[in-house]
């Protein structure tokens, strides 16, 4: 057998970089540092599954429209495998205004589903292949290159072991290892590009006591509740009726912090328009404690950046290439699209460009979504700050004259041609130069009609009032 390709790292990312490698007839090896999960039924298996390596797997997540396509298109057991577990496919469309749809509407859905659910499908998919194998508990050190650290050819395991690789490729997640790798060999990466997300979540998640029986409508699509101008409230719809409800507030804002106690998070829910039906005490059983996690900044890492020199053999995949605000939820997706573009690419013998077109693929991927979320981010903190603060917001302005995220939004809801343009960016299928910057959609956003004024969420004010009130009970 010819060497194998190495994957460092067993979640989503590195997962289905090993699925779509070895279905084009290349050997894996998997190298994973957490310990195996649970056997038996998936729905016993998630119940059981500590992932301390992956804090964020027992937070709330969903798959948009690029997943659900990637997953059609190139792994579609491993899709019915997830629907057989109770996955639900959401139709994007029920959010609609009225209006003359459009076949380009069958592909807005998304997939409910928890991370470890899908997780476990797919690391099943991957160890009924022959071509792959996974070593459980083994973390690896570093790299072996050549002498001027031109080309990985191995990497170096915590127990010494060196392990020859066709090619390495990085899928350890925010932690992006391969720049220690690297620079401990002595070969140097430019620097990421960052900027903070500054959001603290909040998560719980619930079982519907009658599954199938919603308590309100998913005004999202695919999610009910939303982003205000103080804090978001959001409810995720999972697999076999289970729901996740998602608070975020200011990563530094000292008032909120007592959402992490379960009476005061059930009174902000019950605060929240769209998101009080479903945290009440007849429509759901909680199944776990309120999670409390600090989202790491959005980072496009330096092994993308254009004019410097990719090191052969190595290539991040994931969030080794670049993070993304999770509070739009897109992360996932492009993972999934990320594997298969880039399995597409490695599917040919070794050459002089192979990394320079994998860096370049990557980047053109990554950076829209990475400049969304900069700005997003940007627009979302000052909100939030100048609430905190008792100030007028200075939200700076969307980037080449493109319309204002909330006049866009505001279209949506009356204009259908908007609304489908709108959720196509957000559910990543198309990128916002794509939506935004089309003079169709910029003149229907101007001329849309006012929507009535929805249901309002409570003021600041009101809702540290609240919150104090529920820790005194």
């Amino acid at each position: 057998m010819s060497t194998p390709a190495v994957v460092v790292g067993g979640s989503t990312a590195g997962l289905a970089t090993a699925l779509a490698l070895a279905r084009r007839g290349c050997p894996v090896r998997v190298l994973e540092r957490a310990a195996p999960p649970p056997r038996g039924p998936v729905a016993e298996a998630v119940e059981w599954w500590g992932r301390p390596t992956v804090p964020q797997s027992g937070h709330s997540h969903v798959l948009t429209s690029l997943g659900v396509r990637v997953l059609r298109r190139h792994a579609p057991d491993v899709l019915d495998a997830a629907l057989e577990e109770g996955a639900v496919l959401l139709d994007l469309a029920t959010a609609a205004p009225p209006g003359p749809p459009d076949p380009a509407e069958d592909e807005l859905v998304a997939l409910a589903v928890r991370r470890p659910v899908l997780d476990l499908v797919l690391r099943r998919a991957v160890q009924a292949l022959p071509a792959v194998t996974i070593s459980w508990g083994t973390t690896v050190r570093g790299v072996v290159s050549d002498s001027a650290g031109s080309h990985v050819s191995a990497v170096v395991t915590d127990r010494g072991e060196h392990v020859p690789a066709r090619f390495v490729v990085d899928a350890t997640g925010r932690k992006a290892l391969s720049r220690s790798w690297l620079a401990d060999a002595g070969v140097a990466v430019p620097e990421d590009v960052t900027s903070p997300t500054g959001i603290r979540c909040f998560t719980r998640f619930y079982r519907l006591r009658e599954p199938g029986a919603l308590p309100g409508p998913l005004n999202r699509g695919n999610a009910a509740g939303g982003i205000w101008d103080h804090y978001a409230a959001i409810v995720h719809l999972a697999d076999d009726g289970v729901f996740a409800i998602t608070v975020g507030t200011p990563s530094d804002d000292r008032a909120t912090a007592v959402l992490r106690r379960p009476e005061a998070f059930t009174t902000a829910a019950r605060l929240t328009p769209h998101v009080a039906a479903w945290a009440a005490d007849e429509v759901a059983t909680p199944l776990t404690p309120v999670r409390v996690i600090a989202t790491p900044p959005n980072a496009l890492r330096g092994t993308l950046a254009p004019g410097g020199r990719p090191v052969g053999g190595l290539f991040p995949v994931g969030d080794a290439a670049c993070v993304t605000d999770p509070l739009y939820g897109r992360g996932l997706s492009l993972a999934l699209r990320h594997a298969f573009l880039l399995a597409e690419l490695l599917d040919t013998d070794a050459d002089p460009d192979q990394a320079e077109r994998a860096r370049s693929a990557a980047e053109s991927l990554y950076r829209p979504w990475f400049a969304q979320s900069v700005y997003d981010g940007a627009a979302r903190r000052e909100l939030w700050r100048a609430a905190v603060e008792g100030t007028a917001p200075r939200v700076p302005p969307p980037p080449a004259g493109r319309p204002a995220l909330a006049a866009v939004a505001r279209a949506a809801a009356t204009d259908r041609t908007a609304w489908r343009g709108l959720t196509r960016m957000l559910m990543s299928l198309a990128p916002p130069e794509e939506v935004f910057d089309d003079p169709d959609f910029r003149d229907r956003v101007r001329s849309a009609p006012d929507s009535p004024a929805g249901a309002r969420p409570p003021t600041r004010a009101e809702l540290l009032w609240a919150l104090g009130a529920a820790e005194a009970a």
